[in-house]
């Protein structure tokens, strides 16, 4: 008996995206931002040069949410801490204290 090999609509497989990162929101914040910042690189192409980082993997795929979660999965990005993520974790700790 073979085993099968279903199509998903995720490539890459959610599996190994969520072993680069602690969480799915965190996988979600990420990819999103990064799909933000592709979405603006291409916006200013013909503005001459730009302050956005290009793609940074070559890819087939035409959303910049495909290509963030591909960027994700080739570890060209990793989610860093900001202080401004820590002082706004710490408001709604307090908010709901």
């Amino acid at each position: 008996m073979t085993t099968r090999s279903y199509d998903t609509m995720i490539n890459p497989p959610i599996e190994e995206l969520l072993d680069r990162v602690d969480s799915k929101f965190s996988l979600v914040t990420l990819a999103a931002r990064r799909a933000r910042q592709i979405n603006s690189y291409f916006n200013q192409l013909g503005d001459g040069l730009g302050q956005m980082v290009p793609p940074q993997v070559s890819s087939v795929a035409r959303k910049p949410l495909s290509i963030g979660f591909e960027e994700i999965a080739a570890d060209k990005i990793q989610r860093v801490e900001s202080a401004h993520e820590d002082d706004a974790a710490d408001d709604a700790a307090d908010a709901t204290a």
